[in-house]
């Protein structure tokens, strides 16, 4: 079936491609009764308005950016649902593009999205330190940042405190008088592993201690597992903490492989919660963090920020809840 075009509804209503474009963009210069003409147009042929072409008449895409790392899929799956969900409510698209290392990188993709005309920018940030936001901010769209508490001009951020949620729970195992803790690198989520080595350092200072249980994975290992398996022959932990639901299987599976009995042996926590957890024996205890939500309300934070709303909060801090199964004792 033949695609109906602007010039299609032009000729059907007997007027100039102009008149069809200020009638679909709602302007007022148009009399009423060649306005009823164009609708009457639109409405036989069927036609469907471009957004981007729509958009550029209005000096607006209606679309928004999004940019997220490939190795982060897993869990930005629920936050790209939630942005979409809000984004269908106000009316925007969205124009998804992936970070893969070694492939693609921040600085050509903003590149492709300056081209593209995007109304705003949401990002997914896995990273310490991200120089890129630099360059965006000189094009003066929104930005919001999703995983850092990053502030500045056209510029929010939705988060939670992995570093807190850390903090609190080794915390807890100081109080029980469990100090041999470890937290496994996660080569794939840098900033997150920074966040909870921070975090359990303060606990650990708090308590007059120093923390030394960061676990490095050499550049030549292939797999966390195949690592541990080896690293877990002559190491022993109250509790060991990863990140991602696969290095949790882990340590889980290599402690198995080493004779040792999770939760008895040693406990196991993971940070983001996923379906996976609950399908592991034992179940894996873990941080119940709404990924949704965060895409959900970064996406309503942009609609606000492009419509320029009073009194936007540029800082959204969402709570996390520890939720405790089976590799753990409580």
């Amino acid at each position: 079936m033949k695609r109906v075009t602007i010039y299609d509804v032009a000729k059907e209503a007997g007027v100039s491609l102009a008149t069809v474009s200020r009638v679909i963009n709602g302007s007022n210069v148009v009399k009423s009764e060649t306005r009823d003409r164009v609708q009457d147009a639109v409405e036989k042929l069927g036609y469907k308005p471009n957004a981007i072409a729509q958009g550029l008449a209005l000096q607006k895409t209606t679309t928004i950016g999004v940019i997220v790392p490939e190795a982060s899929f897993t869990y930005t799956g629920q936050i790209i649902n939630g942005l979409i969900d809000v984004a269908k409510i106000y009316k925007y698209n969205i124009m998804l593009h992936t970070i893969t290392a070694g492939i693609t990188d921040l600085k050509s993709i903003i590149e492709d999205i300056i081209k593209s005309h995007v109304d705003g920018v949401i990002l997914y940030n896995d990273r310490d330190d991200l120089p890129e936001i630099e360059e965006l901010t000189k094009y003066h769209i929104p930005i919001v940042i999703i995983g850092s508490s990053l502030q500045g001009e056209k510029l929010a951020s939705v988060y939670t405190d992995i570093e807190k949620a850390i903090y609190e729970l080794t915390a807890k195992y100081l109080e029980e008088g469990k100090d041999n803790i470890a937290i496994i690198e996660d080569r794939k989520n840098q900033r997150a592993t920074s966040q909870m080595v921070k975090g359990c350092e303060k606990a650990f200072k708090a308590k007059g201690k120093k923390f030394n249980g960061f676990i490095s994975i050499p550049s030549d290992a292939r797999t966390s597992y195949s690592f541990l398996t080896k690293y877990l022959k002559n190491h022993k932990y109250d509790l060991m903490i990863g990140y991602r639901d696969s290095q949790a299987m882990a340590i889980i599976n290599a402690s198995r492989d080493n004779g040792l009995s999770v939760p008895d042996d040693m406990e196991v926590v993971c940070v983001i919660d996923t379906k996976y957890n609950s399908m592991m024996r034992p179940q894996i205890s873990s941080f119940s963090i709404p990924s949704y939500d965060l895409g959900a309300v970064s996406m309503r934070v942009m609609t606000k920020m492009l419509n320029d709303d009073e009194g936007v909060d540029d800082m959204i801090e969402l709570s996390y809840l520890f939720t405790p199964r089976g590799t753990t004792h409580n």
